[in-house]
């Protein structure tokens, strides 16, 4: 175990946390926020002096990142990030307790948007600005970042993009990880922008307009008002609801536009369950809450931003679906949250890729029931799945399933809560969406769950963000052994 350059990792980590503390600060002194451009800066002074410490104390002899560092550097670099970004709730004293401030930071890394402020129209410029960036970092992940900027990174980071990027397969776009992380990222800022345009040239404010986009690019959800989208007009709704999709789709497809590789785009597998399986819950949902609304754009238009908020785990609404009398438009609301989509893209859930792969395992399992002598294979994107593959995604489903049991195990011991909302609140933890069916948490929020159930939960969001592995690896005692 190389654990030098494991601490050196998240010291660079911290340092870039402490440096893009710097917006935030900018922010609450262009609003004439003093004390929360002081706590803000306060923070940044112990993420720098703590990054700088350790990438002093620690100085690389051996920098090679096998699997077992690439895991265990991405899970110690989200709960670092995560334990020195909440000191700004606390500082300023806008959120007094500090697993409050946890759950809200861990909420915003991992681009969950589960919150436990009630009344968040109350809150500070500059730590609003602040919440929703987490998102934007967290996204396409911390240590993507790092790479991208880091020339010394050795190209066995590809052990850690492979940790931090969504999805059962990641390869690299270009020979370098390091080069594969800085076109992600452009396209990632790219994109941003021009939503950022596209909002602004809606009627919505400069502040409300980067907000919103640094909260749909990393599929997060946090805004800036207590009833999410729904005071904005229906032009801002349509434009929020398409780039809700578009950051569900995988990255990689976007390289492929750059390069004029239409036909493999087009050919895309993974792309085409995505978007069928988004049209058919539209139309679902749609059918279910007709009754509901007297024209059918109004359907069309809370059935298609609702849709893509919960699919792609975003978590932005334009209508309570939680009080629809619309049980139908519920179950595909359920079956979405654990669907997610793309794999490679900045959201969350079970990823459509995997559920592809493991119904052609499935359809493949059942021929060879009625023909035990044809030889089946398994085939994805035009290429043979292997074995190691196909048996890894069925261990994932297996740890998912058994993950996902025990967080709602443990919530259970909130008597003061239905099962409904339990499980919702597991559901949407686990899969990095926000919002849950039963609103008895606190006017929609979390905040009444105790701090066990709080700690429960924002663990739930590390492990569906980073997917399983580097956090279980990382608490289970055998991964520390020299052996």
């Amino acid at each position: 175990m190389n654990y030098k350059m494991i601490f050196y990792t998240v010291g660079q980590v911290l340092l870039l946390e402490g440096a893009m503390l710097a917006l935030p600060v900018i922010v609450a002194l262009i609003y004439a926020e003093w004390s929360v451009a002081l706590s803000l800066s306060e923070t940044a002074a112990v993420a720098l002096g703590t990054g700088l410490l350790l990438i002093l104390c620690l100085k690389r002899r051996n920098p090679a990142i096998y699997a077992k560092e690439g895991l265990i550097i991405v899970s110690f670099a989200w709960i670092a990030v995560s334990l020195v970004g909440a000191l700004p709730f606390v500082i300023s004293g806008e959120i007094p307790s500090y697993v409050d401030a946890l759950f809200e930071t861990v909420s915003g890394f991992t681009t969950t948007g589960a919150s436990i402020v009630t009344a968040v129209e109350s809150m500070s410029r500059g730590l609003l600005f602040w919440r929703s960036f987490t998102h934007w970092i967290g996204g396409m992940g911390v240590l993507v970042f790092v790479m991208a900027i880091a020339s010394r990174t050795p190209d066995r980071s590809i052990n850690i993009l492979r940790a931090e990027m969504p999805g059962p397969i990641v390869d690299k776009l270009v020979p370098r990880s390091k080069d594969t992380a800085k076109i992600l990222y452009i396209i990632y800022v790219s994109l941003t922008g021009l939503l950022i345009i596209l909002l602004l040239c809606g009627g919505m404010p400069l502040f409300d307009s980067v907000i919103h986009a640094m909260g749909t690019a990393g599929t997060g959800g946090f805004g800036v008002k207590a009833d999410s989208i729904t005071g904005y007009n229906s032009y801002l709704q349509w434009v929020i609801a398409v780039f809700m999709l578009l950051f569900g789709v995988n990255f990689n497809l976007y390289y492929l536009l750059l390069i004029r590789k239409f036909r493999a785009v087009l050919r895309s597998r993974e792309l085409w369950s995505y978007l069928s399986t988004f049209a058919a819950s539209v139309i679902l949902v749609s059918y279910s809450v007709y009754p509901l609304y007297e024209n059918f754009s109004d359907v069309a238009r809370v059935s298609f931003f609702n849709v893509s908020s919960v699919m792609t785990t975003t978590g932005y609404v334009v209508e309570n679906f939680t009080a629809w009398n619309a049980p139908l438009a519920k179950a595909v609301f359920v079956a979405l949250m654990f669907i997610g989509s793309c794999a490679g893209s900045t959201a969350g859930g079970f990823k459509v890729t995997r559920l592809v792969i493991l119904f052609k395992k499935a359809g493949n399992e059942l021929r060879r029931v009625l023909h035990p002598r044809t030889a089946t294979i398994v085939k994805f994107e035009g290429k043979k799945v292997g074995e190691e593959t196909l048996g890894s995604v069925s261990v994932y489903l297996a740890l998912y399933v058994i993950s996902f049991t025990v967080i709602v195990l443990l919530l259970s011991f909130e008597r003061s809560f239905s099962f409904e909302a339990n499980f919702t609140a597991a559901a949407s933890c686990f899969n990095n969406i926000g919002p849950m069916f039963d609103n008895v948490a606190g006017g929609g929020t979390f905040a009444n769950y105790s701090v066990f159930s709080k700690l429960v939960l924002a663990f739930a969001m590390l492990l569906g963000r980073l997917e399983l592995y580097p956090l279980l690896l990382t608490v289970n005692p055998y991964t520390w052994l020299k052996k």
